[in-house]
């Protein structure tokens, strides 16, 4: 949900659309919620705040710390478990590995809480497709590629409330000649832009031109402008394609980052495209928590949860630091030879007791969006609407919220049962404090009555919702960020502390978050 709202008569809209889904949280409903809050806990990253405890307690030791174990940390450790080097230790302060690409688990069923499918990697993101290879998820045939079809969404993937129907797929119809000929002009510029410019995921495999410098100068709504791209309906669905990949809107993330998203993987393909192919996707009813899953196996004997660490300290002969374990309520002492810091790098600024000047140069750059997720639980199938049928990813155009996904959708179970629904929110950065202080029950209403917009009879059918809130969730590639000599200072790293995540790609996907943990794995210093 973008937070920056132009004075257009399309932004004024928006903002109308904002406030009444925010209002609507006071809704009242005679029947009481059942739910609550699951998964984060922001108090423990909020210790930073506080005074440092005494670094007393026994002292333990391994050869390499890897502070965080979302995909970046994971991916650290098994890369350099593949080298041989098994003194590893993990530390994270939740209770499960997995970062922003966690598993639930709501009325038997598995179910996301963050991150949810991850596309086909494309042929520069070599260190995904040897892990999708190591899975048992693609194997090579007669020189190809080949995925196995249980992993890939089943059909049908998508669709969109428009007009009073729902409408396969998630590009809303033009609405007349004018708008039909700015579809196929903007995608005639992301074709030139991927020709002439390059771009690849991850990003640092697309190399960095003069013309993507004057891409990310700007803000993609103003790129689109110039372009004369004014189309009230390709706005909105560009607007929602930066919400949901970078967490705010095209007024905020910069024209590199909005033509990335298309330019990087499929392209953009107007209606009537003879071209146009839907994008295959990796899913399972967990999301990306399935992948999570497979990476943290391995390493189950080497992860320390419920560790907030504090303070991170690298010496002549080795780095000290410095956790509070959540258990016991206590610190630990930590001693190694090197750290990989695979946390934010707001965070990992804040954990070094002597930052190097590039990561405060490239966290000060930095704006992370707070991200809300919801899972449902029916008693009861939904009414059906008009046109295309239920489907695995679901948006009502106009929507602030990002839509739903049926975490059942991608079950091998034929028994029929209501669907399990997986709600998206991006929310401005001005509604973090919100977010982390507002009751869930407050949330709840706010998802409810967005999703009653859509299927009026959800609410009455509800039999519980669990919410997720990640107060930082993703970094936004506001303008400036991609290009920074920082960022890329910061890539190129080496020594015996590395930093490894999402961020260093300027924006957090999976696969920008396993190539980063890859590869400060191979800038460690040991």
């Amino acid at each position: 949900m973008r937070h920056d709202f132009d004075s257009s008569p399309t932004g004024l809209h928006r903002r109308s659309l904002l406030l009444g889904l925010l209002a609507a949280g006071c809704s009242s409903n005679d029947a009481p919620l059942q739910g609550g809050w699951v998964g984060t806990h922001p108090e423990r990253g909020h210790r930073l705040r506080s005074e440092l405890p005494r670094a007393d307690g026994p002292l333990k030791k391994a050869g390499v710390l890897i502070v965080g174990t979302g995909i970046a940390g994971l991916a650290s450790a098994r890369a350099l478990a593949r080298r041989g080097i098994d003194d590893l230790a993990l530390l994270d302060l939740e209770d499960q590995a997995g970062g922003n690409s966690r598993g639930h688990a709501l009325a038997g069923t598995p179910c996301p809480l963050g991150a949810h499918y991850l596309p086909l990697p494309g042929e520069q993101a070599r260190e995904v497709a040897e892990l999708m290879h190591e899975l048992g998820l693609a194997r090579e045939a007669f020189g190809r590629t080949v995925w196995d079809e249980r992993h890939l969404c089943h059909s049908p993937q998508e669709r969109l409330f428009i007009d009073g129907e729902w409408h396969d797929g998630l590009l809303p119809p033009p609405g007349n000649d004018t708008a039909r000929a700015q579809y196929r002009r903007f995608s005639a510029l992301v074709t030139q832009a991927q020709r002439e410019l390059g771009f690849a995921m991850p990003t640092r495999r697309a190399g960095w031109t003069a013309g993507h410098a004057a891409l990310d100068a700007q803000t993609f709504a103003a790129w689109l402008d110039g372009q004369a791209l004014t189309d009230t309906r390709l706005r909105w669905y560009l607007d929602y394609c930066c919400r949901d990949d970078y967490g705010a809107g095209a007024a905020t993330v910069s024209a590199w980052a909005g033509l990335h998203y298309f330019a990087s993987r499929h392209g953009f393909h107007a209606p009537g495209d003879e071209a146009a192919e839907r994008e295959p996707v990796l899913t399972w009813p967990e999301g990306n928590g399935w992948l999570s899953a497979k990476l943290a196996e391995p390493l189950r004997d080497r992860l320390h949860l419920g560790r907030t660490v504090l303070r991170v300290t690298e010496g002549r002969d080795g780095v000290e630091l410095l956790a509070w374990n959540e258990a016991t309520n206590s610190p630990e002492r930590w001693q190694a030879r090197a750290v990989v810091l695979a946390t934010p790098l707001f965070m990992a600024t804040r954990l070094l007791a002597d930052p190097p000047h590039a990561l405060r140069q490239a966290a000060g750059r930095h704006r992370h969006a707070p991200w809300l997720t919801a899972n449902l639980a029916l008693g009861e199938p939904l009414l059906l609407r008009p046109g295309a049928p239920p489907s695995w990813d679901n948006v009502r155009y106009g929507s602030m919220a990002l839509g739903y996904v049926d975490a059942r959708h991608q079950l091998l179970d034929p028994t029929p049962r209501p669907p399990l629904l997986t709600a998206y929110v991006a929310l401005p950065e001005s509604q973090r404090g919100e977010l982390l202080q507002q009751p869930w029950q407050h949330w709840a209403r706010v998802v409810l009555d967005d999703l009653a917009q859509t299927h009026p009879d959800l609410p009455g059918k509800l039999s519980r919702i669990d919410l997720c809130r990640f107060g930082h969730a993703m970094s936004i590639p506001v303008p400036g960020v991609r290009g920074s000599a920082a960022l890329a200072a910061l890539n190129e790293a080496r020594g015996r502390v590395v930093v490894a995540h999402a961020d260093l790609g300027g924006y957090s996907v999976f696969e920008e978050a396993y190539t980063a943990g890859v590869q400060a794995a191979a800038r460690l210093r040991l």
